[in-house]
């Protein structure tokens, strides 16, 4: 039986990468899209084969062929959208970052959990497969002790020397509250985050963070260097920015006996390359282009953790840490200063 979805918000990543990908996804049907505007919505909706568009969140709530919702929305009002679902009996798939405040990430696992509805939250890095590789290499020890992880996200257009503001609908980009204080750490870092969380399945303890923004002439920053500490001490290095229109966007695991990297494998696209160099294990291997393939992949675990009734791949919980994350890099930027992470039980 196919699984109905509906998607709030009718922005570009809905555009490009949720609505195709639900297309492509083995017995899954976009019923529903949300916007501000009916007009967006019903051009949406023809544009990728949506049943119909809606610009009230009760009606489309209200609509049975739906259940589960992608909730896309601004990174400040997942929140709100992801209670009303909830409440609704709908199973939720919300954009990272989960939300931007650590008690709101609670919130949204709690209300999930009284509704005995899923929770998932859209880290696509996780399914590419040199990744996967990455984290089977670590949990086996095939690289030894790991020492050091580094992980870069960029992007940018050559010729802009300096930040171009989003506009229109898009202009909540450049608002602090919406964003949650953070931008390309909200936007990029957040996924080589959970990514480091993913491979090594250690918790991050300690951030020192350096951005050219989190001051009060720029709230938000566009580029951000952290250091991280992982539970055994390792440290992790993580660089993301907007104005950097030839970056590498490499993933890197520096081990005893060993090194993993995936050449280009940071980015939507399952792209790039691998190169496994240790004691047991030397391998290199190339992927073919394919801008949905991690999309696809991440709706599919979605729709059997529903069918199968388990846990998708990243859970709430993995929402909460990440947010835990988030907010002690953006403290950290704000005041020059390293900070703890204390977990917040759930």
């Amino acid at each position: 039986m196919a699984l109905g979805w509906a998607i709030i918000g009718a922005g570009m990543h809905p555009q490009q990468k949720v609505a195709p990908a639900i297309g492509l996804t083995p017995n899954s049907e976009l019923i529903a899209v949300l916007s501000r505007d009916q007009g967006r919505a019903d051009s949406f909706a023809e544009n990728h084969d949506a049943q119909v568009g809606y610009s009230n969140i009760d009606d489309l709530l209200a609509d049975s062929r739906v259940d589960a919702v992608f909730v896309a929305s601004p990174n400040s009002m997942h929140l709100e959208h992801t209670i009303k679902v909830a409440n609704a009996g709908k199973h939720v798939l919300s954009e990272k970052p989960m939300a931007t405040s650590i008690n709101d990430a609670a919130t949204m696992i709690q209300v999930c959990q009284e509704n005995r509805v899923r929770l998932g939250l859209g880290f696509e890095l996780r399914f590419h497969p040199a990744h996967l590789l990455a984290k089977d290499l670590v949990s086996q020890g095939k690289l030894g002790r790991v020492r050091l992880l580094q992980g870069h996200w960029g992007r940018g257009e050559r010729g802009e020397p300096d930040h171009l503001p989003r506009t229109g609908l898009r202009s909540w980009w450049e608002d602090p509250v919406a964003m949650g204080g953070g931008s390309v750490i909200m936007g990029l870092g957040v996924h080589v985050f959970d990514l480091i969380r993913f491979v090594t399945e250690q918790e991050i303890t300690e951030v020192v963070a350096m951005t050219d923004g989190q001051t009060d002439t720029q709230p938000l920053e566009h580029i951000a260097s952290m250091a991280l500490r992982l539970e055994d001490g390792t440290i992790a290095n993580v660089s993301c920015g907007r104005m950097l229109p030839d970056t590498l966007n490499n993933f890197t695991v520096y081990g005893t006996d060993g090194r993993f990297t995936g050449t280009a494998t940071v980015w939507e696209a399952r792209m790039g390359s691998l190169e496994v160099v240790s004691e047991t294990v030397n391998q290199t291997q190339d992927f073919e282009y394919d801008y949905l393939a991690n999309f696809v992949a991440e709706l599919s675990d979605f729709h059997s953790a529903i069918k199968e009734d388990r846990e998708p791949a990243a859970t709430g919980p993995d929402g909460l840490r990440s947010t835990e994350v988030n907010s002690a890099v953006i403290e950290s930027a704000k005041t020059g200063r390293a900070v703890k992470i204390d977990r917040r039980p759930f």
